[in-house]
């Protein structure tokens, strides 16, 4: 019994539960958030450093709520929307249409 050559290829990159373009969103607001301490400590002091360690860290939170409220892919939501359907739509016939050779 053998494997497939590329197995699993097409599944998205999964690292901390973040998938795909969101990985890099959540961390370039971590490297964002450790630039920012790096200024703001110097400017400011320990205050600094805890509004930069805040700042990094909601960008980081705010990457995973955006993954979880708008999906991996862009999807058009229709929420406002409603269909109905008719119950006796299963009870129409179909003709069909002969042909004459």
């Amino acid at each position: 019994m053998g494997y497939f050559l590329y197995k699993g290829l097409k599944k998205p990159l999964i690292f901390f539960g973040l998938k795909d373009k969101y990985i890099y969103y959540a961390m370039g607001s971590a490297i964002g958030g450790l630039l920012t301490v790096a200024i703001l400590s110097s400017l400011f002091g320990i205050f600094g450093m805890l509004i930069g360690a805040a700042i990094g860290g909601t960008g980081v939170f705010l990457s995973y709520k955006t993954q979880d409220s708008k999906g991996l892919y862009n999807k058009t939501k229709n929420e406002k929307e409603l269909h109905i359907i008719p119950s006796n739509l299963k009870n129409i016939k179909y003709r069909t249409l002969k042909t004459k050779l």
